[in-house]
């Protein structure tokens, strides 16, 4: 199977780095073909300029969000690895969303009607945040960050999401608790 990982954190030695490099060891040892985005290391840019907007509407993108988008039309699963700041993901994320996820690659509108055009492709998001599962279901904050992004960004786009994982309290975490989750991981692929 084909895998892309795109990872967003500035912190190579982060909860999320290790993530990544479990995962990505885990599905090289198991045979799968790998290709890992690391946002931050390659310098994406993450900002959708007007010259983006104008390309998009004309089918054409710059050669930076072409590559990109070559290596998510490659896989047949791409697993996102990022953390939640400010209830959302960080802008390098954020933005890679917004300039590769463009209209005609990632989805368009058929009469008015939304399709989305990744589908096929099977998707595994791993968060990480500071607040506990409790404080999160308490307003509501667990089933908004599944909506706007499951809903609102990945089925859109068509991906079938296998999991959904929100580990809490990822600031605090033990180095058990850490090998833990990096085994829950590793049993979805």
């Amino acid at each position: 199977m084909r895998h892309l990982i795109i990872y967003a954190h500035p912190n190579p030695h982060s909860l999320n780095g290790q993530f990544k490099n479990a995962l990505a060891q885990y599905l090289q040892g198991e045979g799968h073909e790998l290709i890992v985005r690391d946002l931050n290391e390659i310098n994406f840019n993450p900002v959708l300029s007007l010259d983006d907007m104008a390309g998009q509407r004309r089918g054409e993108v710059s050669d930076d969000v072409k590559q990109e988008q070559e290596f998510v039309a490659w896989a047949d699963c791409i697993t996102f690895i990022y953390p939640i700041w400010w209830t959302g993901s960080p802008a390098i994320m954020k933005g890679y969303i917004d300039r590769v996820f463009s209209y005609g690659f990632a989805y368009r509108y058929d009469q008015g009607v939304q399709k989305g055009l990744l589908t096929g492709k099977k998707a595994v998001i791993i968060n990480t945040h500071g607040k506990s599962h409790e404080e999160y279901g308490a307003i509501g904050m667990d089933k908004a960050l599944a909506l706007t992004s499951d809903k609102g960004i990945y089925t859109y786009c068509g991906f079938e999401i296998n999991r959904h994982f929100f580990f809490d309290r990822a600031d605090r975490v033990t180095p058990e608790t850490a090998a833990e989750w990096i085994s829950q991981i590793l049993a979805m692929y």
